[in-house]
């Protein structure tokens, strides 16, 4: 088997989750970098990588990195790479994003645009044809310029980790699901613990959580575009996976995971995601207000992405909204709240200063995942 380097994007402040995920897959993380992890790993990693990991964006196979400062520069150590290993002769290929920081090379089209030339140049000579009809299977590129150090990877993932499959429809806002999912890991529950988000919108917190209780891996329901890469990775590969996980699910556990909204539009809307998610029979779904909020049980975890006020009439109801959330916790005395919103006076809002706060980007927006942390349960007799 071919061995790779594979990198894994995530969001900002979320690479120590996403290098857990990977070692507990089984693999050797080479090197961690602000939104993306590095790892060791063959096809079947890749296939691996991209149904089991739940906080990664996708998953890039490493073609090679080098240093540049000018275009000539980038143009014939582009073409030095051995391309011919990566993409056959009728492939269709481009270069679907290039981000560049702090490095003299900046304009993403230029970038996009030499590295585009120069791979047709290495394939004109290997391949020996003057023209392309780039009629095969899709290889988008992706490149990153970091300190004038360029690193070019090659998609295997097409559509973003965050589309499982399931959210057909949306709230106003939703968090992405890989995102939701990160947050849960950086939580204590479990499957068997209590999990009620009051602000549940599409359910994506909700349905998120159901699928690591069940242990449903959260690309199983999706396709990915390198299955169709003949030259690379077999069918055999892709299929050898997907029996895993379909092997490991199990929907006849025991849960106790509950969304609220205030929209009973929106209750319905995150039903149906569940429906599609297949885990609708994991989770209560409840048209309620969060000054409504109670639960009988004790130890159980609110985990919620409140309205930040993105919207200008949204902001003028914030702070009541921020004191009515602390005064519903505070009636919960054992239970935990983790909390993202990148809304400033959230903690003097609800009256209580967070145990913990993590800075973490949802897309370009820095926001704060507040911890409020109640009392560990009693130790259960064996």
């Amino acid at each position: 088997m071919r061995k790779f380097e594979l990198i894994a994007p995530c969001h900002f402040g979320l690479e120590a989750v996403l290098k857990k995920e990977i070692i507990d897959l089984g693999y050797d993380i080479q090197k961690v970098e602000d939104g993306r992890v590095t790892f060791l790993g063959d096809e079947e990693a890749v296939c691996r990588g991209n149904v089991f990991l739940r906080s990664a964006e996708r998953i890039l196979i490493k073609v090679g990195s080098f240093y540049a400062t000018t275009f000539d520069e980038l143009f014939e150590k582009t073409k030095a790479l051995a391309w011919e290993e990566y993409l056959p002769a009728d492939a269709k290929f481009w270069v679907a994003k290039a981000a560049s920081i702090k490095s003299k090379l900046f304009s993403p089209s230029d970038i996009q645009s030499i590295i585009k030339k120069a791979i047709v140049e290495r394939m004109k000579q290997v391949y020996k044809v003057s023209w392309f009809e780039e009629n095969g299977a899709a290889y988008p590129l992706r490149v990153f310029l970091m300190k004038d150090e360029v690193t070019i990877g090659l998609d295997t993932t097409g559509d973003s980790l965050h589309k499982r499959g399931y959210r057909k429809l949306t709230a106003k806002a939703p968090i992405a699901e890989n995102l939701a999912a990160a947050l849960l890991q950086l939580t204590p529950w479990r499957g068997d613990r209590i999990l009620v988000d009051p602000f549940c919108g599409s359910g994506t917190f909700p349905i998120e959580a159901a699928m690591m209780a069940a242990n449903m891996a959260p690309g199983m329901n999706r396709d990915f575009l390198s299955q169709e890469w003949k030259n690379m990775i077999s069918k055999r590969e892709w299929y050898d996976c997907l029996d895993e996980a379909r092997e490991m699910v199990d929907l006849q556990i025991e849960t106790d995971i509950q969304g609220y909204d205030m929209d009973p539009h929106m209750v319905a809307i995150a039903r149906e995601n569940a429906r599609l998610a297949g885990v609708e029979k994991l989770i209560h779904f409840q048209t309620r207000e969060v000054k409504d909020f109670s639960h009988p049980k004790k130890y159980g975890f609110i985990v919620t992405n409140p309205p930040y006020g993105e919207r200008l009439e949204e902001k003028e109801n914030l702070s009541g909204l921020y004191k009515t959330i602390g005064e519903r916790f505070k009636q919960m005395d054992t239970w935990s709240l983790y909390m993202i919103t990148s809304y400033e006076n959230a903690e003097s809002d609800m009256g209580r200063k967070a145990d913990k706060n993590r800075k973490i980007y949802n897309g370009m927006m820095q926001t704060r995942f507040y911890q409020f942390l109640g009392p560990k349960p009693p130790r259960k007799n064996k």
